[in-house]
């Protein structure tokens, strides 16, 4: 596939011997537009549904069956409170990626100190690998499970596959395989709907916060709000949008395809809103499943997603067991790549190398090696003896630490015009963007507070 230049301005090109072309590009642009905006609305779905499913990746499911089982339906009401938080952020971190055609890290680098970068890209990368090695472990635990045998086997067997997909599928194929996969979620829909839900009462909490200063109760916000808004779902929804505006003949960064923008930023908002509702709503989900089984029987502490699905078999039955295991392997074999890839793409852009999954592996070297030595230490981490509730929690604690201050870079940028151009954000998306980073300084702020 012939590989394009990086995006520069048309501004200052001689028009005597670019004129033509220029306007044939344009043409061409306009008419893939228009393309684009009669697309049905599933096919609009790419980064924004992706970065949400995965961010229900296996640790976060553990998160929310914890609340469940130890609430019940009493913080149904965060899930509401951190859809337009997440569909804010989430959308700048897109905007910042299309309109540039670059990703967060290249646009740091190209605007901010490297000392800066460098710090985040590795606290990143650390949270990173922390957390798919959890993941890789919930997987495997969920197989053991269901048929039995070696737990190591299949983290190691989950490991493998996911990095032979990622790195040998051509671009298009895996980006359609994370799109589908991400409707196993659906599972954990399915787990609410064959138990018995008062949902008079779900309703009820999910509209009237039931507010508690209890420290358990605090605490458990915090981990909500922390599994929910995390650093490695900026970097990837990004780069994605810029990958996508790469890999497009027809396509260029806003910046200099202006005419693009009415379409594209509402192919944005539209992905992003799905993608975060869809999310949300899954999270809020489990937490009414586990409510109504774990929390109903007296079943209140739950560390892992696995504990949880198997403390559902003697109260839910064998059904409903099934679906939730099934449902931690399938989302895991969503968000392990992720995970992977955007540690990838923030070092890969931090340090100007070649990326991108569309690239041959020969062609990125760098890029694929960041994949696979992320995935294998995730993978060692399972047989190290280290406990895997520990590993979550520091890589809860670093997120804490690199979220807050990418936030606010990433608020900084999306204002400036020399980053931007005439496409900062406007004063609603600002709003939410900034009271967004507000929140999650509080939290990381109660988190080490209670520590």
């Amino acid at each position: 596939m012939p590989q394009r230049a990086e995006a520069t301005s048309a501004a200052g090109r001689d028009p005597g011997t670019h004129a033509i072309p220029v306007l044939a590009a344009r043409i061409a642009r306009r008419r893939a537009s228009r393309g684009k905006a009669k697309k049905g609305w599933l096919a609009q779905l790419g980064p924004g549904l992706i970065t949400g499913a995965s961010d229900d990746d296996p640790s976060g499911i553990a998160t929310y069956s914890q609340t469940g089982a130890q609430f019940g339906y009493a913080m149904c009401w965060v899930m509401l409170f951190c859809f337009p938080l997440m569909v804010a952020i989430q959308e700048i971190s897109a905007r910042i990626g299309r309109v540039t055609g670059r990703g967060i890290a290249g646009n740091i680098r190209a605007h901010y100190p490297r000392g800066l970068l460098y710090a985040i890209v590795g606290l990143l990368l650390v949270a990173n690998t922390i957390n798919l090695g959890a993941d890789l472990g919930a997987m495997g635990a969920a197989l053991k499970l269901i048929i039995g045998g070696p737990g190591g086997l299949y983290v190691a067997g989950f490991a493998i596959f996911c990095t032979w997909l990622e790195v040998f599928s051509s671009y298009q194929r895996y980006l359609s395989i994370l799109k589908w996969g991400s409707f196993v979620l659906l599972a954990y829909v399915a787990v609410a709907l064959v138990v018995h839900v008062p949902w008079e009462t779900v309703l009820y909490r999910t509209f009237v916060p039931n507010f508690s200063l209890n420290t358990n109760y605090v605490v458990t916000v915090v981990a909500v709000l922390g599994t929910t808004i995390t650093p490695y779902c900026f970097f990837w929804q990004s780069s994605q949008e810029a990958e996508d505006e790469q890999v497009d003949p027809t396509a260029h960064a806003l910046l200099d395809a202006p005419e693009q923008a009415p379409v594209e930023i509402s192919r944005m908002r539209f992905d992003t809103f799905v993608g975060m509702a869809y999310s949300n709503i899954v999270s809020l989900f489990i937490i009414v499943a586990t409510a109504a089984t774990l929390n109903a029987h007296g079943v209140t502490d739950i560390q892992t997603s696995a504990q949880a699905a198997e403390a559902l078999r003697p109260i839910a039955g064998l059904f409903t067991f099934a679906l939730f295991a099934t449902g931690i392997i399938g989302i895991g074999l969503l968000a392990v790549p992720v995970l992977a890839a955007s540690g990838a793409y923030a070092l890969g852009e931090a340090c100007g190398w070649t990326t991108g999954l569309d690239r041959k592996p020969l062609d990125a070297k760098a890029f694929y090696g960041t994949i696979a030595v992320s995935t294998l230490i995730g993978v060692g981490i399972n047989f190290v003896g280290l406990d895997p509730i520990k590993a979550l929690f520091w890589s809860a604690v670093i997120n804490g630490v690199v979220a807050v201050p990418l936030m606010v870079i990433i608020m900084l940028m999306a204002m400036r015009p020399d980053v931007m151009g005439r496409f900062v954000l406007p004063r609603l998306l600002w709003a939410g963007g900034w009271l967004c980073t507000v929140t999650m300084a509080v939290v990381v702020a109660i988190m080490f507070a209670t520590w």
